[in-house]
Order: structure tokens, then sequence, then C-alpha cells
């Protein structure tokens, strides 16, 4: 690596913005978090609040001086044109994305539409903002692509981990869309020299995580004795990164890692759907001593499995350690913890999400609006 590469990308203090889209979903909101809480610069944080998408994340920086929240579509080409001579961010980070299976099995168009032309539409956008840059910023400037291991397709259970030259073998329309939109930004690089880095994470899990999920659902369907579906026989492996510890992979991607380069993040925890639920449910009957559905083990119940499931996700992120010295800093076991005793602690947040009530609000107080600021990070 040049001295050059070694160069810290984004130093604390700096008073230019970052472009962070889809800031108001699961992991953006987390990332969003954890940059204010590392010190790090001004957040211009665009989101179109869909479903997914709750401002309610945020509640606790939203009137931070450095924190500007906008509310729009990757998708509109002249809304990102604004948006980037306005604010000159000197990085985009992407999480921007529809992102449930279950979802793009049912209706694959909407993921088609934000995670292909949406990444298409703010790569274009992101090339002529770049060409409008002097020498010092262009240099500096950087594009963080965030995506998934669901590119890679699926393991046998004797295969080894997936790694960065693994190649693509989506098996889900969400997955072949954001392989789509990873093929896009490496030829954004290639040709149009766009300073991108691209990372593949494996399942994450925490605080904010819409309860469609299988780690949310499942406590959210427990605390009301509903039963906790699991897709048949329950043995499917996925590797758990902690959405804190895939935040702090990120950043330091942002600052460190290499143009055009991939890099995994995985939590080094791989678990059978079966062993998460089950473990779920010890976890709660320790938590919730006074739970008239204890064991909750007993609400355990098996459905058919979905069209296409893949049987073993594991992701091998040594490139990640070896040049960033990164390593997740929860064990599954801390991160459940920490994760059970967040969605306890914040049941009315977890019900105002599955009522719908945060999206009344959302459109009452952001419908008539393009663009809703908290305060301006110039």
């Amino acid at each position: 690596m040049s001295a050059e590469q070694k160069r810290k990308r984004t130093p604390n203090g700096s008073s230019s913005p970052i472009l962070v889209t889809g800031g108001a979903g699961f992991i953006g909101s987390n990332f969003v978090l954890e940059w204010f809480a590392a010190g790090n610069g001004p957040v211009i944080n665009l989101d179109k609040l869909t479903y997914a998408g709750n401002p309610e994340n945020l509640a606790s920086i939203a009137n931070l001086p450095g924190y500007t929240f906008v509310r729009g579509d990757i998708c509109d080409a002249e809304m990102l044109k604004n948006l980037l001579e306005r604010y000159r961010p000197r990085a985009i980070v992407h999480f921007a994305a529809e992102s449930h299976v279950d979802r793009s099995i049912l209706g694959p168009e909407a993921f088609l539409r934000t995670n292909i032309d949406g990444t298409f539409t703010l790569l274009r956008a992101a090339k002529v903002y770049l060409e409008s840059l002097d020498e010092n910023d262009r240099a500096d400037f950087r594009f963080l692509h965030v995506s998934t291991d669901e590119v890679y397709g699926t393991l046998a259970p004797e295969d080894p981990a997936f790694h960065e030259q693994t190649p693509y073998a989506p098996n889900s329309p969400y997955a072949a869309s954001k392989a789509a939109s990873d093929h896009l930004v490496r030829a954004w690089v290639h040709t149009y020299n766009l300073p991108a880095i691209i990372t593949n994470c494996s399942n994450n899990y925490g605080p904010y995580q819409f309860p469609e999920k299988l780690i949310p659902l499942m406590i959210a369907n427990a605390r009301r004795g509903k039963p906790l579906p699991v897709y048949g026989d329950g043995q499917q492996v996925r590797d758990w990164l902690y959405v804190a510890d895939h935040c702090r992979a990120l950043m330091s991607v942002l600052e460190r890692g290499r143009i055009g380069e991939t890099y995994n993040v995985g939590g080094c925890n791989q678990r059978t759907n079966l062993e998460v639920v089950t473990t779920l449910c010890t976890l709660l009957d320790e938590l919730l001593p006074e739970s008239e559905f204890r064991p909750h083990k007993q609400l355990l119940t098996y459905v058919a499995d979905r069209p296409g499931h893949d049987r073993r996700y594991a992701i091998n992120a040594e490139k990640l350690q070896r040049e960033l010295d990164w390593s997740p800093q929860e064990s599954f076991e801390t991160g459940l913890r920490k994760t059970v005793e967040w969605y306890l602690a914040n049941t009315e947040w977890v019900d105002r999400i599955t009522s719908g009530a945060y999206q009344h609000w959302v459109e009452q107080n952001y419908g008539s609006r393009e663009a809703v600021s908290a305060r301006s990070a110039q």
C-alpha cells in the first residue's frame, strides 16, 4: 500500500460532510450514530423513508448542528445533482437498498428499481460531481458501496467461507439486484476512475432492525406469545455480525481502504437458524421471568421453506483483518444479549413499527415536503 493510500481519509473534526444514503434504515442509522459517537464530521442523511426507514432511530442526534436530514429518492437524478452541489461531501456511503429476500420474491420490481437503477443514478451523479472538484478534493473523495454476502450464492457444509474472489452466484431477486449494483460500482471504478470501494457483509443484527428479519421478529412474537416461525428444518447457516462491529469496519474501509477493492465483513459466528431461535428463547426465559409464555421454546413452529432458500453463508474476513486491523468485538452470545436487552427496553419503538404508526407520522410530517433538513451541515 502506498503512503497516499495509507493516509487517513476522514479525519475527526473535518468540516466537510459525508453523504449517507439510506441512513434512516437499520444499518444506515446505526452507522450514523456510530459516526457521531466517534467524533467524526458532519453527515447529510438522504433517505426515502420507505417502510424500513425510520427517522425515530436518529432522534438522539436529530438536533445536532452537524446532522442534516433530506428526504429523497436515489433514483431522482436532479435531486442528487442539487444535493451534491449544495453540500459538497467528501464521501458517499451508499446503504440505500431494498433488502428483504421474502419481499423480493413477492415483488422484485422495487428491488430492481432501487438497488440497480438507484445505484446507477447515484454513480452517474457521483462521477459528474467528482469532475467538479479540485485536484486535492478529488484525491480525497471516496464512494463506499455497502453490499451483502448473498451475492455469492450458497455454500455446502464443507465448503470454505466466501472470500473476495468467490464467483457471484445470486439465488434470489434481492441477491441478483445487489450483485448487479456491485458490478456497476466496479465498472465505474475501472471505466470512469471513480474512487469506489465495495464491502460485502454477513447477516447483521442489533438495535433498530425492522421486525421482519429473523431476530427482531422472534423477539416481538415471543413477547406476545405468538408462534416463532422457522423455515424448513431450521438448519440454514448464517454468519452473524453485530451491527456496531459492521459500522466500525465500514469506517475503517472508508478511512484506509484501497480504491477498487472489495472487503468482506463477517462476524465469525456461524449458527443455524434453529440455534439462533432456541438461544433467543433461553435468553427470553431469563430476561422475562414473569412471562406467561415461558418456556418460550414451546412457541417454536416449523413452516414451509421459502423458494430457493440458500443453505449456508459464511464470510472469510481475513483481508479486512490483515489490511485494516479490524476484527469483531462482539461474540454471538454478547451481541445477542445486547440485542435482546435493547428490544425489551424499547418495546414502544417496536410496537410503533409493527403497527405502522410511525409511517403515518412520516407521511403527515414529510408528505408535502421534498426535502427536510434538521440543521444545515454548513
